[in-house]
This record gives structure tokens, sequence and C-alpha cells, in this order.
């Protein structure tokens, strides 16, 4: 059997989504009940992306887990806050190694045989955590779920451009991001309201409907073509689009960029030294560490005990008030970011964050040497507050979501696989110090380590005046193109 034959039958089971899917538009007249309710592309588009978009909420609630459950699983587990920490960040370990495997599964198998594969680890870890009685079922529950998020967080993205029209790609894109945001809330609100077990419990929920779901969706028409899966590309293409479209025009552009690209040409590292691929590599690593580095997910993480050391009391319900915050935030630039840009986003973003950070900084150094009895100790709290909340709105308008979409857009379709593993492992890498690190540094200067976020987020404003490409209103062929 040939490797042609090979992917094609690995990738089968992973194409064939339902009756409608084969259908091109000379069969429209035989249109099942499924196909007639997508004849409006933009309504096929907006549902695939409804649907996949459970993997972030799986991903943003494995993010918002710690925070309100870090006091009660420290005491029922008696573990100290280094343990605790240790636990926090396995999830980035597990993120690494997903990410080294995302690029090649989802050129193999397909972007849903990804989502499916990334779902299993998922739902295994969150029973381990749920029924852990010492620290290594949590951390091993918390390496599985880190697993599956890796491969989600690639896969998502590049599956989401991959579908969109070029003139809803920025605010789909960013629906990315609004999901994990979601999956941040809900996991602070139900921690309000159940324990850390029966919350870990609740976290099999968007994997265990994402599984089902995923065969009803057409598989990428982009990896379609580049798998040289003609028939099934020109249909799934279709689908997208609306059965009354006429798609001659993109089949066109996408047969030319496979075939310019050379659709199963071996990719080795020493290619990577080719502008056309280094300088968008770059570009999308640097983002999407420049992203962590600001220390956000550190913030995310433990928020809680942020919120306890700037002398709020509720701060479980500060912390909830947070994740909603940044859900509203992250919905208005899923609105704006085909109409103002990707880039006036990320200047915006990184500036705002900027203040945000020194505003956080000053408000704990004034604390440091006043009396907690004085009146001032707790304006000093209220100001790191309104810091800290102005650091997610600042964040939720560029950095948090649009790294993941220039990433998706800018890396040439016959490199994504190894390319974006790559971006998705550095940026994982670095979440996994930050959030390691995060309650040790506050622990040992709250005003100093908002300093160093604040020195990474004015650095991220230079990266970005200088070197980030605008893609609104470009379709990806004409993006990855640029670069050549």
């Amino acid at each position: 059997m040939s490797f042609r034959d090979e992917t094609e039958d690995l990738s089968k089971p992973f194409l064939h989504t339902g009756s409608w899917y084969r259908m091109g538009s000379r069969q429209s007249s035989a249109m099942s009940s499924s196909a007639q309710f997508l004849r409006d592309g933009s309504i096929s588009v907006v549902l695939c992306v409804l649907i996949v978009a459970l993997g972030p909420i799986q991903f943003g609630f494995t993010c918002g887990y710690s925070s309100p459950t870090q006091a009660e699983i420290v005491k029922d587990l008696k573990l100290s806050v280094s343990e605790f920490s240790l636990f926090g960040s396995l999830s980035n370990v597990g993120a690494m190694v997903g990410a080294i495997a995302s690029g090649q599964i989802a050129e193999y198998i397909g972007r849903k045989g990804s989502l499916m594969i990334a779902a299993i680890p998922n739902i295994i870890g969150w029973l381990a955590i749920s029924f852990a009685t010492d620290s290594s079922f949590l951390y091993m529950g918390r390496l599985l779920e880190g697993f599956g998020v890796g491969i989600i967080s690639y896969t998502v993205p590049v599956y989401i451009a991959e579908i969109s029209p070029q003139n809803m790609r920025g605010s789909l894109g960013s629906v990315n991001q609004l999901a994990v945001t979601i999956g941040i809330m809900l996991a602070y609100l139900l921690g309000l309201f159940v324990n850390w077990r029966v919350l870990a419990i609740l976290g099999i929920l968007p994997c265990t409907v994402l599984i089902p779901a995923l065969f009803f969706i057409p598989e990428s028409p982009r990896w379609l073509a580049k798998m040289g899966m003609t028939e099934d590309f020109e249909a799934s293409l279709q689908v997208l689009r609306g059965f009354g479209t006429d798609i001659s025009i993109e089949v066109n552009e996408i047969k030319r960029s496979v075939a310019s690209t050379g659709k199963r040409t071996t990719i080795r590292f020493s290619d990577l030294k080719r502008k056309r691929y280094w300088f968008p590599l770059t570009i999308g690593i640097g983002l999407l560490v420049l992203q962590q580095l600001s220390g956000i997910n550190g913030v995310l993480f433990y928020s809680s005990n942020i919120f306890t050391s700037a002398g709020v009391s509720s701060s479980n319900v500060a912390t909830l008030g947070l994740g909603i915050i940044q859900v509203i935030a992250t919905g208005i630039t899923t609105w704006l970011v085909d109409k103002a840009g990707r880039r006036l986003l990320l200047i915006v973003s990184s500036s705002g964050m900027t203040l945000s950070l020194v505003l956080v900084a000053i408000a704990f150094y004034l604390e440091g040497v006043v009396s907690e009895d004085s009146h001032l100790y707790s304006m000093f709290g209220i100001l790191s507050l309104v810091g800290l909340v102005m650091l997610v709105i600042s964040c939720s308008l560029g950095i948090g979501a649009i790294p993941w979409l220039i990433m998706s857009e800018i890396l040439p379709v016959n490199i994504k696989g190894l390319a974006g593993s790559i971006a998705t492992f550095a940026n994982w890498l670095t979440s996994f110090v930050v959030t390691m690190t995060a309650n040790l540094l506050l622990s040992w200067n709250s005003g100093g380590t908002f300093t160093i976020y604040a020195l990474v987020s004015a650095f991220t404003v230079v990266f970005v005046t200088l070197w980030v490409p605008e893609t609104k209103g470009r379709t990806l062929e004409e993006i990855q193109g640029s670069f050549r």
C-alpha cells in the first residue's frame, strides 16, 4: 500500500460526517434535511465553529480550575504551596507534549480526528482528579488534561481559520479565545457552589459533547486539498459556503496554493531557514511567547490568592467578576477584529496591559509601606483590584485572542504541522514557567512580580509595531504568499 493510500485510509473515519457531507452542487436536489439547514454557508461555518469551540471551553475550564479550588485541595490533601503550584503548572507540561504531537496528528488524521483524540485524555484526567486521594492522582490527571489541551490549542484556531471566509475569519477566529474565557468563567462560577471533586466531574462535560458533535461537521477543505482528496475537498467547501454558492474561484486559489507548496513534501528543520518560513514562524512564536510572559495566566491561575493579598475579603466572588469581565471584553474583540484589524488591537491591548501592570505594581509597593490598620491600605487594595480588572480587559482586547489567530493565518500550509507545533510548544513552555513561578514570585514580592510583567508588555508593543503584519481582509493564500 502506498503512503497516500495509508493516509487516506487513516483519514476516512474522520472525514465523513453524515450523508450530506459528500454531496456536491450537482446533487443539491437530493439534499438531506441537514443540508437544507446548511444551505446558507455562513450558518454552516458558524455551526462548525460553535461545535469545535467546546474544545477551548475545556481549555479554559482547565486554566480556571486551580483558582477556586486551591484552599480546599491544599486542606483536604495536605499539600504545600509549592506542591499546589506544581499541580497548577503540570497542565502546561502535558500541553507541551500535546503541542509537540499536535501538528503531526492534525496533518495525518485531520483537524477533526485531532480533536477526537484530544478529548479522551481530558475526560480521563478529570476523572483522575475527581477521585484523587493523594497528590499522585492529581498530578497524573493534570498531565492528561494538559496533553489534550495542547492539541486543542493548536487544532481549533487552525480549523477555524481554514474553514472561514476571509471577511469573517477574524471574528470567527476570536471565538476560540472567547470560548476559553467562558470556560474560565464557568470554573470560577461553579467553584462557588460545588467542591473541587464535583467541579472536576463537571469538567468532563465539554469533551463528552464534543466527540459525537464532530461527526456532524465537515473536515477542513484545505487539509483535504493538501492530502489530495479532491472530491472531498470540494464537497466540504461547498457545504461550508452554501449549496447555492459558486466556489470555483476559491477552489482554484486553494489548488494553486497547495500545488505551489508541494502537498507531500517532507519539511525538515533545516528548511525553516528560508525567509518564507522563518519569518512567519518567528512572528507566531514571538506573539505566543510574549502573550504568556505578560503573566496573564499566572494572574488567572492564582487570582483568588492575589485578591486576598490585596485585602479583598470575598476573593472568589471577585475572581468570578474578573471572569465575567474577561468574557465581555473578549466578546467585544470578536466583533472588532475584522473592523479595526489585528495590529491595532494588539498595540492597544499590549499598551493597556503595560499601564495596568504598572498600576498594580505601584499599588502593591505602596501597600507594603503602610499599616494594615490605615485607611490607605484598603485604598491601595482597591487600586490593585482596578488594575487587575484593567489588565484582564486589555488582554482580552487583543493579546489573549489574536496571537492564536495570526499563527493560524500566517503559517504556510506545507509547514503548518511542524511550525504550528513549534509555536504551540513555545507558548506552553512559557506558560509552564510563568504558572510555576507566579505563586513563588508573588510570595517574594508582589510589586516586583508585576513590574517584570509590565516590562514584557512594553516590549510587546515594540514587537507588534515593528514586525507583525496586518492580515485583515486577505485570504490565507494571499497572506502566506506575501512572505516569499
